[in-house]
């Protein structure tokens, strides 16, 4: 069957793919832009990175960059756990160019989206500038999602639904945070006690 027929038609999340292509791709620095993004977010390397980095340089907020990095790969493993279980397909129409390689055809949802959604609420956060968890999301997650339409490796719904899971993500790692500095407070609470008792 020719690639052309009328079974290739574009479907609506193909159009906007398109659209988003022909807008941005021929713009001067968009393509090495996306795939620069595309190598950072890469199996959440570059929000692990930063979140080492983070600990390092502010070591009195060492346990909010770790929960930072724990965040972001558990982010990205659930989204690889339910691509396997979703199975889309990624884009493939030829009149969406593909501008970078995967490391699997699976699509849904990004795991670029994901991780980065979830590692740039918590750097953001762990960094103690004031509305940094709102900040970092607000300047990273827009350009990393229109990457991967740019690249052409994800459709729209994909990216939405990898931020969603990022940020549900993230708020669960804050609560398990919250829970493990509570408890460690009473255990020192209760050693303490018993050392004036004895």
């Amino acid at each position: 069957m020719s690639r052309n027929a009328p079974e290739q038609a574009l479907s609506p999340e193909e159009m906007i793919l398109v659209g988003v292509q022909a807008q941005l791709a021929g713009r001067p620095g968009v393509l090495p832009a996306a795939r620069g993004l595309s190598h950072f977010g890469e199996h959440s390397l570059g929000w692990l990175g930063l979140a080492a980095l983070g600990a390092l340089v502010q070591p009195k907020r060492r346990r909010q960059y770790v929960t930072a990095g724990v965040g972001a790969f558990v982010a990205h493993a659930a989204s690889v756990v339910i691509k396997r279980i979703v199975r889309r397909k990624r884009p493939d129409h030829p009149y969406i160019t593909v501008g970078v390689g995967t490391p699997s055809k699976l699509s849904f949802p990004s795991s670029h989206a994901t991780s980065s959604t979830a590692g740039a609420i918590l750097l953001g956060r762990a960094s103690g500038v004031p509305g940094g968890a709102v900040l970092a999301p607000a300047a990273v997650v827009p350009p990393m999602l229109t990457s991967r339409m740019v690249l052409g490796v994800h459709y729209p719904s994909d990216v939405a639904a990898g931020a969603a899971i990022g940020a549900a993500t993230a708020l669960a790692a804050i609560e398990g945070e919250r829970l493990w500095a509570d408890r460690a407070a009473r255990c020192a609470s209760k050693n303490q006690s018993k050392g004036s008792n004895s």
